[in-house]
């Protein structure tokens, strides 16, 4: 038997017919805008934060900042629509969201650090629309990586996909400086503790609808609560007008450097590693299984969205892991729910002053739903694992030699700290290098076993909580 298998996408690409995939369903207006706001609030503060610290280090005029704010949100909201409607052979028309990658973050700082009078922001414009050309010229060959995907291999990555981002949520609960006074007060990791155990039980105790939108519910409840504590930061209002129209390259026309081009297109390697296996895993938890031609429109689609991008003022776009999780939480599969929050990302980029609504939601509160998230993603890699052959040693090697290698960057964020910048990029993403690993090391154990497969057969998924079945929408 073969070691590595195609994929092939089941159900249809249509949302009308009584057989069509739930990732082709189309609910009512009020469940997709519920469920797309639910969306926007797990991802908000992920698209926010990279213009901020970027606009910090170019000491932008707050004007300039905000700016900077609404190109990100404008342009997070195209790349989500090109990803979940797809036009032509553009987008993976997957439940898939995309926004600016932090990891564009580092390398831009860099850029900016570098002597010169040049406007760094045409240099960063410059780099990130040739990086977005040219990731959407190799997406189909990139894509082809998909066969190299067995369960041993998808589980693990998922599960880590899970796992690197649990700092994350830490991180939102605690603070990100340790020097601050109220770094890991009492007040927030009491609020980021409140939230989660508020989101466990809206989901174990709500039904129907209520139980779907559980985290936005939890959201809400989280941050009335943290009013009393004065941990609500309204100064976002101070700089953000009611109406901006995003205007093609407003904040500088882009210029070209050799150098800065090489250190995002480095970037953009990376973002497309880690969509393909974001891709995957979406693909295993909606129940349509990413192959060649799904991975192949979603990494256009992450090129285009970065191109365009550049054009409107954003930075390098990619997806967000989070709202993977929020998938799998909620169990809302429908790829126009998420075309719906990019929908409202769009019209937040165009009115600044509703995305300061959404920027209310306090850091701690954010922190303690994104714990049950991020679980939901660690926990459907492990699902994933069932199907391998975790009992055959050589399977256990894949999984615990990749899994050690992927944390290391999430354990110990400065182990690499004397590498060259340019191998840091790669290696300070524990989800690249452990994918990485992960297929090298099933090359390694696995490709010459002669004939004997790496992973068990296939297992049916649950559907306790889907009605459709299975063999309803194969195709």
């Amino acid at each position: 038997m073969a070691l590595f298998k195609q994929r092939r996408n089941r159900g249809t690409r249509s949302g009308r017919g009584a057989e069509a995939h739930p990732v082709d369903e189309v609910l009512s207006p009020g469940k997709m805008l519920a469920f797309g706001v639910q969306h926007i609030a797990a991802m908000y503060a992920g698209v926010v934060a990279p213009p901020l610290i970027i606009g910090q280090a170019l000491g932008l005029a707050p004007v300039q900042m905000a700016l900077l704010i609404s190109a990100a949100l404008f342009t997070a909201g195209l790349a989500t629509l090109l990803q979940s409607l797809g036009v032509w052979r553009i987008g993976a028309r997957l439940p898939f969201v995309n926004g600016v990658t932090f990891g564009s973050v580092a390398p831009i700082l860099a850029i900016v650090a570098q002597p010169g009078s040049a406007n760094k922001l045409s240099i960063i414009y410059g780099s990130v629309l040739v990086a977005g050309l040219l990731a959407f010229l190799v997406a189909p060959y990139f894509s082809r990586l998909v066969r190299f995907f067995p369960p041993v291999v998808n589980g693990t990555v998922i599960t880590l996909i899970g796992l690197s981002l649990m700092p994350v949520g830490i991180k939102w609960i605690v603070g990100q400086d340790p020097t601050a006074p109220d770094y890991a007060s009492p007040a927030k990791i009491g609020l980021g503790a409140a939230t989660f155990v508020l989101v466990l039980l809206f989901n174990r105790f709500l039904k129907g609808f209520w139980n779907r939108i559980a985290l936005l519910l939890g959201l809400l409840v989280g941050t009335l609560a943290a009013g009393p504590f004065g941990l609500i930061d309204a100064s976002t209002f101070d700089s953000s007008p009611v109406f901006n129209v995003p205007v093609p390259f407003e904040l500088g026309l882009p210029s070209f450097s050799p150098t800065a081009i090489i250190s995002i297109c480095i970037v953009m390697v990376v973002a497309m590693m880690e969509s393909t296996a974001d891709m995957i895993a979406l693909g295993e938890i909606v129940d349509r299984p990413a192959d060649e031609r799904t991975i192949a429109g979603g990494l256009r689609a992450d090129g285009l969205g970065s191109a365009l991008s550049s054009v409107f003022g954003g930075f390098t776009c990619s997806a967000f892991a989070q709202n993977i999780g929020l998938v799998a939480l909620t169990r809302v599969r429908s790829r126009y729910v998420v075309a719906t929050a990019g929908g409202v990302l769009v019209l937040l980029g165009l009115f600044p002053v509703v995305g300061a609504v959404v920027s209310l939601v306090p850091q701690p509160v954010l922190g303690g739903a994104g714990l049950v998230l991020f679980g939901s993603v660690a926990s459907s890699g492990m699902r994933t694992l069932g199907k391998a052959e975790l009992g055959d040693p050589f399977n256990s090697l894949v999984v615990a030699g990749s899994l050690g290698i992927g944390l290391i960057p999430v354990i110990a964020p400065d182990f690499y700290q004397h590498f060259p910048s340019s191998l840091r990029t790669v290696l300070d993403s524990g989800i690249s290098t452990g994918c990485l690993a992960a297929l090298v090391l099933n090359l390694l154990f696995n490709a010459r076993r002669h004939g004997k497969r790496s992973e068990a057969a296939p297992v049916p998924q649950p559907r306790a909580a889907q009605p459709e079945s299975v063999a309803q929408h194969e195709s």
